[in-house]
């Protein structure tokens, strides 16, 4: 049997890995603590999990969706749309309701991608980015994001030849895996940038409602004529802790929202009608839910930050998202020094170069363990003496 050649092209998922590696360690009777993947530990909100109950008790949710989602529901989005970032949307034209952004991310690519296209990706980035581009046949021209410059992408420094011939343009504020963010600034930037050169503009802001230190993250669509430039991805995942349920939205330029229509259409039957109803519900959730849980998260991200520091390591402060990013000592590869922690400490951290070269000398640590198990991670990296090279 021969396999498509874009299944060679694609590596293994990051987490498939890092998963596997903590079931061989657990099968030995080893506690391993995670700092892996960035999935809350915190549970959904109770109103929320009260409304699945009720509406997964009416036996219209019991059918196939619609791929456009509830109208109520497109609705609530274009209103917490407006009431968090002044941004308005018209709910039947400008919004589209997803399985969890990751499958919108993955399914827009084959929107403006034909075999052979150009899109910038940024790197390190997330994966899917790059994965939705060559699924669709198109090739990755790497945007690489340093420290030096704020892990922005230097539009200035796009050969111009590139830009002209690029379909598309992935960015990501808040960042995974740096937590760098992004002002209105270079939102305008990037609007010029596209408007120049006829680029759309993909901006996943899944990590906007996870901020600390009062910032509060901005969207994209907030610049004028962001709107006619591209689409921003959200997702409820992370900002009301529903990894788990798999819900989010696309929202911004009309006529890309319906070419995403359209491929979803073909490929997915949509979100359960009875999620569609628990997301409203997150939607409607006063702000004090989401301050009482960055105030979680803040607490750790300080504990981990000072622990790295205190055992020798360059780590900034992220204004926002779930991860620390922390530069390794010299002499390691990402890779081996993860490798060196989880098997020296029993601790799973992320390798930097998993999101790209860019990302090569660096590590990325998720807050969201429980408290327990991050203050036992944590002992364990203050006891760890690095080994000479």
């Amino acid at each position: 049997m021969k396999l498509a050649n874009r299944i060679d092209k694609v590596p293994p998922y990051l987490f498939v890995e890092i998963s596997r590696k903590i079931a061989e360690k657990k099968a030995q009777g080893i506690d391993v603590v995670s700092f892996g993947i960035g999935d809350p530990d915190i549970p959904t909100p109770q109103p929320v999990i009260d409304e699945l109950r009720k509406t997964a008790l009416d036996s219209p949710n019991h059918r196939y969706p619609e791929t456009d989602g509830l109208p109520e529901f497109r609705r609530a989005i274009a209103e917490w749309y407006e009431k968090r970032f002044s941004v308005s949307l018209d709910p039947d034209t400008e919004v589209l309701p997803l399985i969890g952004a990751k499958e919108g991310i993955g399914h827009a690519s084959l929107c403006f991608i034909d075999p052979g296209d150009i899109a910038l990706v940024p790197d390190p980035g997330y994966p899917v980015y790059s994965v939705g581009t060559w699924f669709a046949g198109g090739e990755c021209e790497w945007m690489p994001l340093f420290e030096k410059n704020g892990w922005l992408p230097d539009l200035e420094r796009i050969p111009s030849d590139v830009s002209e011939a690029a379909k598309v343009m992935w960015l990501n504020y808040p960042n995974n895996p740096t937590g760098a963010v992004a002002d209105l600034n270079y939102f305008e930037e990037v609007v010029r940038f596209s408007q120049k050169y006829n680029i759309p503009v993909m901006h996943d802001a899944c990590y906007s409602e996870v901020a600390y230190d009062d910032y509060k993250p901005v969207s994209f669509l907030q610049n004028d004529g962001a709107k006619s430039a591209g689409l921003e991805f959200h997702s409820l995942s992370k900002s009301f802790n529903m990894t788990g349920w798999r819900v989010g939205m696309a929202v911004g330029n009309a006529e890309m929202i319906e070419a995403l229509m359209v491929v979803k259409s073909n490929l997915d039957s949509g979100v359960p009608q009875a999620i569609q109803h628990m997301a409203i519900e997150a939607l409607n959730l006063t702000q004090d839910e989401i301050h009482n849980r960055n105030r979680v998260y803040q607490s750790r991200r300080d504990l981990i930050i000072q622990t790295l520091r205190d055992i020798g390591m360059h780590v900034d402060d992220p204004k926002a998202s779930l991860y620390v990013w922390a530069r390794i000592p010299d002499g390691f590869t990402s890779a081996e020094f993860t490798s060196l922690l989880l098997e020296q400490c029993d601790v799973v951290v992320t390798p930097g170069s998993g999101y790209g070269s860019f990302g090569e000398g660096y590590i990325r640590l998720s807050i969201t363990t429980t408290d327990d198990q991050i203050k036992l991670g944590l002992d364990r990296l203050r006891a760890f003496e690095l080994p000479n090279k």
